[in-house]
């Protein structure tokens, strides 16, 4: 089956579907909005290499997962996947095909909870806005289609709270939108954040105290459909701060109780801190080693040139002995510091009960626990969660010992660049003054 010819086609159909529709209150789930997400998840599915099949699955859910706002948005999804089903059955696509697609349609109804890899990159790339630049633009038009929907304005602060309290529950599922788009995610939260804070004093903050919800939003997907209470301080400056104090925001279900964020739950930021840190140490210690392959590969080729062609002739060309015997040395040496810069260190792989106790063992590295029994690992990684003190210091040992790993590969490997290039000039010179005197 020519899976890429069919998803031509679907895009061609919906591409009609939304031109046909003649609704002006769709200012964000349109047309333009299901482009952007068929273009992340090709993106996505570029990055994990999925084989067609998939990528179809992928990317026809892209194009069929909001078409269902074209009727109303209540249940859109199952409209959407209903049309999909029909429309994919009629092009000949197979039945496990179609459910898969199906599935991945229902998986973007919120809260999001995708079951496999592929349902994950459709929630992504539905939310991949979320940590982009078109953030700003693309919540203003969600905050318009829901006034069209409504039939009523709502008040700016308001909606920017019920869009924190969304972005605050909400976490990509695909390790390549995590690390590319947290980042950008947390400073859209913030700049919101920042603007709530500026707008909470004097008279806004009297305004505000009685908001309570934005009436109408609860059966509209994709919106900041929150309730929240509001409790004012003594002073404005204290809206929005890290204890979570100012400002409580709550679930639908505890209406009336105070948002108090857990002093114990990680904070995003530096979850986001870390898991960047460990990225890019990560790609650090991934370029190192492919330098270092780049050195043994060369010095290599350069050895089996002189064992194979070179030394035969060095009897009938005694003045080569200094020079060959240079460069050779040269390249042994180039690929003892390189196989060094990579030969890996294998640490005891234990860890003890006072370690634990103490919390001086790092158990996200596998290096100090692989050789203890599941048991004993899955008892202290449950103390660890539980001990924020614990966890943070785990982490930040674990970027250490990285950056520590990485500082000794890539002073092994300046050692071997600098071998390898000073001593491949000075084996040229010797080489040509060899022959200058031999003439």
């Amino acid at each position: 089956m020519n899976f890429l010819e069919i998803l031509g086609q679907v895009k061609t159909h919906v591409e009609a579907l939304f031109k046909a529709d003649h609704q002006k209150k769709l200012v964000y789930h349109n047309v333009v909005h299901t482009e952007h997400v068929a273009k992340h998840a090709v993106e996505l599915a570029n990055f994990y290499r999925l084989n067609d099949r998939d990528l179809f699955i992928v990317v026809a859910a892209s194009w069929f997962h909001d078409i269902g706002y074209m009727e109303k948005w209540e249940q859109h999804e199952l409209r959407g996947a209903d049309a999909a089903a029909i429309y994919l059955t009629d092009k000949g696509v197979d039945a496990d095909t179609v459910q898969e697609v199906k599935d991945c349609i229902m998986a973007t109804m919120m809260p999001q909870n995708p079951k496999n890899l592929l349902q994950q990159i459709i929630c992504d790339s539905d939310l991949y806005h979320l940590g982009s630049d078109d953030f700003k633009d693309r919540n203003k038009m969600m905050r318009q289609e829901t006034e069209n929907l409504l039939g009523k304005s709502i008040d700016k602060s308001v909606w920017r709270m019920g869009t924190i309290k969304l972005m605050e529950s909400h976490h990509y599922h695909t390790q390549y939108c995590q690390d590319k788009l947290n980042a950008k995610k947390q400073i859209n939260l913030d700049d919101l954040k920042s603007k709530v804070k500026k707008e909470l004093s004097g008279k806004e903050i009297e305004r505000l105290q009685g908001v309570e919800r934005i009436e109408g939003t609860d059966n509209i997907p994709d919106t900041p459909r929150v309730e929240y209470t509001i409790s004012v301080q003594a002073t404005p400056d204290n809206m929005l701060n890290n204890s979570g104090a100012g400002i409580a925001i709550a679930d639908n279900g505890a209406k009336g109780k105070k948002g108090k964020k857990n002093k114990d739950r990680p904070d995003k930021g530096i979850e986001t801190m870390f898991r960047i840190s460990s990225g890019n140490h990560q790609r650090l210690s991934d370029m190192a080693d492919n330098k270092a392959h780049i050195m043994i590969s060369t010095n290599s080729i350069i050895l089996s040139v002189i064992l194979s062609i070179l030394l035969r002739k060095l009897e009938d060309n005694p003045h080569l002995i200094a020079p060959t015997l240079l460069l050779l040395i040269i390249c042994v040496v180039t690929m003892v510091f390189s196989i060094l810069a990579t030969r890996p260190s294998v640490p005891p792989g234990t860890f003890t009960p006072e370690e634990i106790a103490n919390k001086s063992t790092n158990l996200l590295f596998f290096g100090n626990f692989y050789r203890m029994g599941l048991p004993e690992y899955d008892a202290g990684i449950h103390k660890m969660m539980e001990d924020r003190e614990f966890l943070y210091g785990s982490l930040i040992k674990d970027v250490y010992s990285q950056g520590v790993v990485l500082g000794r590969k890539y002073r092994l490997l300046r050692i071997a660049y600098n071998v390898f290039m000073f001593g491949i000039v000075a084996s040229v010179l010797a080489f040509i003054i060899a022959m200058a005197f031999s003439m």
